[in-house]
């Protein structure tokens, strides 16, 4: 099981999207999300993450690089995994429920609280209007492009939408990262953390690796 520091950069709250990047390139924790578990579907983008915290929010700074890039979905709890897409699930530690947040390159979401793939309640309108979302690419959709193209975005979690209180954390999370894109002519399904089953499955816990929140 794969694991990371999540640093505590209390001074993110207080910076623009520039100045966090900024930040996270010198201070947070950096990680590819680079296993390939399904050798059918053997396409590897370049991808990786970047994570850090303060006092209210998860900060995580996905980067991809890859052939073909694809965003039809503008409303947030779309299909965006069929578009280029990066996830991160996470679960509290002694919790029943883990949390999916899904984002294509544009930075639309789809989000839930689950205790499993077919057992979920969706975040409401304003719970998804908590997660603040920076697209390189801005927000305007677009059809599937062929070619070798580079984006990131950055999105910040309220750690309320996970069921965590900012200001009495656990010592760590467990949690995986994904980047995939279902329909585009190049299908992935690529992770942080191995995961061990037969066709692609992201919602298994029981594969999530383990995040070390850094305490004040």
């Amino acid at each position: 099981m794969k694991s990371a520091n999540i640093p505590y950069l209390p001074q993110l709250a207080e910076l623009d999207e520039e100045r966090i990047i900024q930040l996270m390139e010198e201070k947070a924790t950096r990680q590819s999300i680079d296993h390939v578990n399904w050798p059918q579907f053997h396409y590897k983008p370049i991808a990786a993450y970047s994570i850090a915290h303060d006092a209210d929010r998860i900060y995580i700074h996905f980067f991809v690089r890859g052939n073909c890039l694809k965003a039809l979905y503008t409303e947030d709890q779309s299909p965006v995994w069929t578009d280029s897409c990066v996830e991160f699930f996470v679960q509290p530690p002694g919790s029943e429920f883990y949390y999916n947040f899904e984002f294509n390159c544009i930075g639309t979401c789809y989000a839930a609280k689950r205790s499993s793939r077919d057992d979920f309640a969706l975040l409401t309108a304003d719970e998804l209007a908590q997660i603040k979302r920076y697209p390189a690419l801005g927000h305007k959709p677009f059809q599937e492009m062929e070619g070798l193209f580079v984006w990131d975005v950055l999105v910040s979690i309220p750690f309320s939408l996970i069921g965590l209180d900012g200001k009495n954390l656990p010592d760590s999370i467990r949690a995986n990262f994904y980047k995939c894109a279902d329909g585009t002519i190049l299908p992935h399904y690529l992770s942080w953390n191995p995961i061990e089953t037969p066709k692609p499955d992201f919602h298994r816990p029981e594969f999530f690796g383990e995040l070390f929140l850094q305490k004040p």
